[in-house]
C-alpha cells in the first residue's frame, strides 16, 4: 500500500500464498470441499489457517451495508469452533468458477450459502480433529474442540489448530460431515460487531471512491441532460485549455474528461460545448400518471391471476373502491456512483462497489468485445446501492473510457449525474376493489397494477391471493425511455404500502378491527386455500399475533393521544408485522415507536439483522414523507439533496422495537423485508389520527406539517 488511501491492484491475491507453511481450504458452494498444497492457488470461498496461528476467512459476497461480511464468515468460524476475535476476515474478489453466484441483492447472501458455507467450516474442523487425534492415537468422535483448539478425550492436553495444519493437509478431504446442532451455536444467533466498523470509523481506504494506483485518472462524463436525447456532435477546446485536464474522449453516447483530480475533471466537464439532439419523445411525470391511471381501468387481455368470477361478484352491493398513486424514486446512494478500469488490449481490471459483478463482466465483455475470462473484478464495500449497483451502466462506462484513453481511471458520477440520469424506482398506480358482504366480510378483490418499464406491477400469488374464492390481478406496463431498476424491496415497496392501505379501508367499510380482519383471511387460507400461495399462512398469521401482543394493540385502540397503524407483509421469504405509533403534534405525524415482529428464520447476526429491520424501517419512512422525483420534458427537476429531501434525525422513529420469532427455518431475507409493511403501517396510523387517507405517496404534497 503506498500512501493514504492508496490500495494495489492485485492485493486481494496475497491470501492465497501462505509462506512457511500452513492448511489453505477452499471449498466452492456447490460440489465437495477440497484441501490443497499450502502454495496453490484455489480461489474459492475458503478458510486460511497460516503456521503462525493467523486465521483469515473470505467473504465471497458483495459487501453493501446488509452485513455479509460479517454474516458468512460468523457461520465458518461457528461450524469450525474459532474465536472470533481471533481471525481476520477478507473481501474475496470475483470468480463464478470457484465461489459461485457473488451477488448483493434479493436479500439472499446469508439465505442461499447457509448450508454450504457451515459444511466448509465443518470439514475444516474435522481435518484438524482427525490430525490431532493421529498424533494423540485416539479416536476422533472423542475429541472436541473449542476455542481454535483440539481438546483430548481426557480433556488435557489440547493442540492449537495452527499446530495440526501440515498434518491436516495430508489428510483426505471427508465428503460428509455433521453440521451443528442449534442448540450448541456459540456464535449464530449472537450479536458480532459488524468486521468493517474499526476500518469506517477511522476512515481506512474500503469504499470504491476511495481507490487508487499510480498512473490513474479520474474521469467526468457529460450525459444528456433530459430523457430522449443522445449526442450529436461536441467541441472539445475549451475543456483541453484547461490547466491539469489530461484528455478528453468519447465513449458511446457519453463524454469524458480525464484529469489528475475529480475537480479538475469535473471543471473540463462543464466547460465542454455539445449538441444534443432529440432521439425519442420528451416524458413528463403528468402525462406518465395520467396513463398510468388510465390504463388500471382496464382488463389485461390474461390476468396475472384469476380465482372464481370477481367480475360478476364485484357489480353489485357494497363496492369498495380506490386509486394509489406512487412516483419515480431515484436510489440516493450516499456513496457517488464510481468505478475503476483499467483496458488494455483484451485484457481489462476492473474493481469497485458492484453489486452483481457477474452482470458487470458480462456486459464488459459483450460492449468492449473481451473475452470474460480476460477480465478481472475485485470487490470494494459499496456506501449504499439499494438496487442501484445492481446495474452494469457505469461499470460498462468505466471499461469504455479506458479503452477509449488508453489510460486506467477512476470514474465518479456527481450527485447530479445519477439523479438526473440514473436509475429509478418505477412510478406505478394501484386501483383497488373489493365488495363486502353485508355481515362484514370481503367476497370479492380486484387488483389492476400498472407501473413503468415493468413486466409485472403487481405480486402474483401474494397475501391476499389464496384467502378468497372470488380474487383477480391485471398488470399493464407503460414503457418509457427513463431507465428504471430495483429499488429496495422491488414491487413489496409500493404494493405492500397500497394493498394494506387498501385492506385497512376495507375493515373499516367492515367495522372490523383491522388487524383481525387479516388473522379471519390468513384463516381462511389455512383452513381452505384458494389456488395457489407463495406465502405460509400459519407463519404470517405468527408475526401478526407477536406484533399485536408486543404493541399491546388491543388496549391502543381507544384513541388519543397516541394512534396506531398496523400492516404486514411477506417477502423474499421472511415476514414481517408492523405496528406504528404516532403523536400529531401542530398538523405533524411523529412517529414515537415502532413495534417489529419478525420471521426470518435462524438469525445469523442478531446485531445486523437489528440494523436491517431498523435501517429498512427509517429508509421506508423518509420515502414516504418526502421521495418523489418529477420530470418535465424529460428532464429531471430534483437534480441534488437541495431539492430532494432525504428523512433526518428529526425525522426518524424515537424508539424502534424489533422481535424475531424462534422458528425451526434456516435463514431467509433481511434486507429489504423491513421496508415495506413500514409504509402502510404508518399512514394508516395518520388515517386513525386523522381520519385522512393517504393515497398519493409522499406525504409532503398533503396538508400535513412534514
Amino acid at each position: 500500500m503506498e500512501g493514504v488511501g492508496k490500495i494495489a491492484r492485485r492485493d486481494f491475491l496475497k491470501v492465497t500464498s501462505l509462506l512457511g507453511g500452513g492448511l489453505l481450504i477452499g471449498f466452492p458452494f456447490v460440489g465437495k470441499s477440497e484441501a490443497v498444497a499450502a502454495t496453490e492457488f484455489i480461489p474459492n470461498a475458503y478458510i486460511k489457517l497460516a503456521a503462525d496461528g493467523q486465521i483469515t476467512l473470505l467473504a465471497p459476497n458483495p459487501e453493501i451495508g446488509q452485513g455479509v461480511k460479517t454474516a458468512l464468515p460468523m457461520l465458518l468460524a461457528e461450524e469450525m469452533d474459532l474465536d472470533w476475535n481471533s481471525i481476520q476476515v477478507e473481501q474475496a474478489h470475483y470468480d463464478a468458477k470457484k465461489y459461485g453466484v457473488q451477488i448483493a441483492g434479493g436479500s439472499g447472501s446469508v439465505r442461499n450459502r447457509w448450508e454450504e458455507t457451515r459444511k466448509a467450516g465443518a470439514t475444516a474442523r474435522l481435518m484438524l480433529v482427525q490430525a490431532a487425534a493421529q498424533k494423540w492415537g485416539v479416536s476422533p468422535e472423542a475429541c472436541t474442540t473449542q476455542a481454535g483448539k483440539v481438546i483430548h478425550p481426557k480433556g488435557s492436553p489440547s493442540l492449537a489448530y495452527a499446530d495440526l495444519v501440515a498434518d491436516a493437509a495430508k489428510l483426505p478431504v471427508p465428503e460428509q460431515v455433521k453440521l451443528k446442532d442449534k442448540k450448541d451455536f456459540r456464535l449464530i444467533g449472537k450479536r458480532i460487531e459488524n468486521v468493517d466498523n474499526p476500518a469506517i470509523l477511522t476512515g481506512k481506504p474500503l469504499f470504491g471512491l476511495d481507490y487508487r494506483t499510480e498512473g490513474m485518472y479520474m474521469a467526468v462524463v457529460a450525459r444528456p441532460p433530459a430523457f430522449g436525447l443522445k449526442l450529436g456532435s461536441f467541441d472539445a477546446s475549451a475543456a483541453e485549455a484547461i490547466p491539469g485536464v489530461h484528455k478528453v474522449v468519447q465513449a458511446g453516447d457519453v463524454v469524458a474528461v480525464l484529469a489528475k483530480n475529480t475537480w479538475t475533471a469535473k471543471k473540463g466537464r462543464d466547460a465542454l460545448k455539445i449538441d444534443w439532439v432529440r432521439d425519442t419523445p420528451a416524458e413528463s411525470s403528468a402525462e406518465q400518471e395520467k396513463t398510468l391511471a388510465a390504463l388500471t381501468e382496464t382488463l389485461a387481455e390474461r390476468p396475472t391471476r384469476k380465482d372464481g368470477n370477481p367480475e360478476e361478484q364485484l357489480t353489485g352491493g357494497t363496492v369498495l373502491e380506490a386509486l394509489y398513486e406512487a412516483p419515480l424514486l431515484p436510489h440516493a446512494t450516499l456513496e457517488p456512483m464510481n468505478f475503476f478500469a483499467d483496458v488494455k488490449g483484451d485484457r481489462a481490471y476492473l474493481y469497485g462497489p458492484v453489486q452483481t459483478p457477474a452482470r458487470t463482466q458480462a456486459e464488459v465483455a459483450r460492449v468492449l468485445g473481451i473475452p470474460a475470462e480476460n477480465i478481472e473484478i475485485g470487490l470494494s464495500r459499496m456506501g449504499g446501492g439499494f438496487g442501484r449497483r445492481l446495474m452494469a451502466d457505469f461499470t460498462v462506462e468505466a471499461a469504455q473510457i479506458s479503452a477509449a484513453a488508453q489510460e486506467p481511471v477512476l470514474l465518479v458520477w456527481m450527485r447530479e449525474d445519477d439523479m438526473q440520469a440514473g436509475m429509478y424506482r418505477p412510478n406505478g398506480r394501484y386501483r383497488y376493489k373489493a365488495k363486502i358482504s353485508d355481515s362484514g366480510s370481503i367476497q370479492a378483490w380486484h387488483l389492476s397494477a400498472a407501473a413503468l418499464n415493468s413486466r409485472r406491477a403487481s405480486l402474483g400469488p401474494s397475501f391476499p391471493a389464496g384467502t378468497l374464492e372470488n380474487f383477480r390481478i391485471d398488470d399493464h406496463n407503460l414503457s418509457s425511455n427513463v431507465t428504471t431498476a430495483p429499488w429496495r424491496a422491488p414491487n413489496h415497496n409500493i404494493v405492500c404500502w397500497a394493498e394494506q392501505s387498501f385492506l385497512d379501508e376495507c375493515a373499516h367499510a367492515a367495522g372490523k378491527d383491522p388487524l383481525k380482519l387479516q388473522l379471519e383471511l390468513l384463516d381462511r387460507a389455512i383452513a381452505n386455500p384458494v389456488g395457489e400461495l407463495n406465502y405460509d399462512p400459519k407463519r404470517y398469521k405468527g408475526v401478526i399475533e407477536a406484533v399485536a401482543q408486543m404493541s399491546k394493540w388491543d388496549n391502543n385502540r381507544s384513541g388519543g393521544p397516541r394512534f396506531q397503524g398496523f400492516a404486514a407483509h411477506y417477502s423474499f421469504m421472511s415476514y414481517v408485522a408492523e405496528v406504528v405509533e404516532i403523536e400529531m403534534v401542530n398538523n405533524k405525524p411523529k412517529i414515537v415507536k415502532v413495534y417489529a415482529a419478525v420471521d426470518c428464520g435462524q438469525v445469523v447476526n442478531l446485531s445486523g439483522a437489528e440494523n436491517q429491520i431498523e435501517g429498512g424501517i427509517v429508509d421506508g419512512i423518509g420515502h414516504a414523507l418526502f421521495g418523489e422525483l418529477t420530470l418535465k420534458e424529460g428532464k429531471v427537476a430534483e437534480q441534488n439533496f437541495n431539492a430532494y429531501r432525504l428523512a433526518m434525525l428529526r425525522d426518524a422513529p424515537v424508539q424502534i422495537e424489533t422481535k424475531f420469532l424462534d422458528t425451526p427455518y434456516p435463514p431467509t431475507g433481511l434486507g429489504e423485508p423491513g421496508l415495506p409493511p413500514a409504509i402502510p403501517a404508518f399512514t394508516n396510523a395518520i388515517f386513525a389520527a386523522t381520519g385522512k387517507r393517504v393515497r398519493s405517496l409522499p406525504l409532503s404534497k398533503m396538508d400535513f406539517n412534514v
